[in-house]
C-alpha cells in the first residue's frame, strides 16, 4: 500500500510539475527519436495550398563521414555524430532524406566553408528564394546572392532564431547521403537521384541537411534546374525539422 502510495504521488507531482525540458544541445539524444523526426512535417505548395510530408524510415545513426557526403563532411569539422530520416510528399511524387550533423559544440560559428562548386554552379537566388529566406524569420541569412553557397565562406547568422538556408540553384550542394527504405515511395531514392538540397543552420548545435528527388527513380541531369516544388521540399524540411529541435 505504501509503495503505490509514493507511485501515485510521483504520478501526481509530474502533472503539476513536469519534467524540464533537456536543453537544445541535448536534445538529438535525450528525446525520442519520434521526436526529432515527426511522423508527419507540414509544408505547403510553391501556389500556398497546404500539403504534408510523411516519414518514410529513420537510418541508425551514423558517423558524420558516413553519413555526409564527402565536401559537406570536410566543411563540419566539429561533426560529432549525424542522424538520418528519409521522407515523402502526401502524393508520393518527391522524396528527400534529411540529416541532422550534431557537433561538438567547441564552436557555434561552424564555416560551411565553400562545399565545393562555383558560382556557375551555384547561381543567384530566385525571388522565390528569398521569399523562403523571408518567412524562415528574422535574422536569417542566405549565402552571397551573386554566388549562392559557392560564394558562402560559412552560412548561418548566429544571432538570429532560424539562421541559414541554403539552397542550390541548377547545382547541387554537398549535402546528407540519401537513404532509400524498401518496399515504398523511398526504395530507389540514392546518390543518383539525388537533385537538389538545402541546408538550416543558426549559430547553435545542429546544422541540418537535406538531400531531396523524384519517387520514381529518376537521375540527376546537370544543368538542368529543379523545379520550385521539389526545392520546396529540401528547404522547408531543412527549416521545420531544425525548427523542431531547436524552439
Amino acid at each position: 500500500m505504501f509503495q503505490l502510495s509514493v507511485v501515485l504521488l510521483l504520478s501526481l507531482l509530474n502533472l503539476v510539475w513536469p519534467s524540464a525540458e533537456p536543453p537544445v544541445p541535448e536534445r538529438w539524444h535525450e528525446w525520442p527519436v519520434s521526436r526529432v523526426f515527426p511522423h508527419t512535417v507540414p509544408g505547403s505548395s510553391p501556389s500556398g495550398a497546404r500539403m504534408t510530408y510523411e516519414l518514410v524510415g529513420i537510418a541508425p545513426e551514423a558517423p558524420c563521414r558516413e553519413a555526409l557526403q564527402p565536401a559537406a563532411f570536410r566543411a563540419l569539422p566539429g561533426c560529432r555524430t549525424a542522424l538520418r530520416a528519409t521522407y515523402a510528399d502526401s502524393t508520393q511524387t518527391y522524396v528527400a532524406t534529411v540529416g541532422i550533423a550534431v557537433l561538438d559544440g567547441k564552436g557555434t560559428r561552424t564555416p560551411l566553408a565553400r562545399m565545393g562548386g562555383s558560382a556557375a554552379e551555384h547561381p543567384a537566388l530566385t525571388t522565390g528564394d528569398r521569399a523562403s529566406a523571408a518567412a524562415a524569420g528574422p535574422g536569417a541569412a542566405w549565402a552571397g546572392s551573386s554566388g549562392g553557397l559557392g560564394g558562402a565562406a560559412w552560412a548561418g547568422d548566429p544571432g538570429g532564431p532560424l539562421g541559414a538556408l541554403v539552397t542550390s540553384g541548377s547545382g547541387r550542394v554537398p549535402s546528407v547521403r540519401p537513404v532509400a527504405f524498401p518496399d515504398g515511395p523511398a526504395e530507389r531514392f540514392g546518390q543518383r537521384q539525388y537533385v537538389t538540397g538545402a541546408i538550416s543552420f543558426a549559430g547553435d548545435r545542429y546544422v541540418v541537411l537535406t538531400a531531396a528527388g523524384y519517387a520514381d527513380g529518376r537521375a540527376y541531369v546537370p544543368g538542368v534546374a529543379p523545379p520550385s516544388r521539389l526545392a520546396g521540399v529540401a528547404r522547408q524540411l531543412a527549416a521545420e525539422l531544425h525548427r523542431v529541435l531547436t524552439r
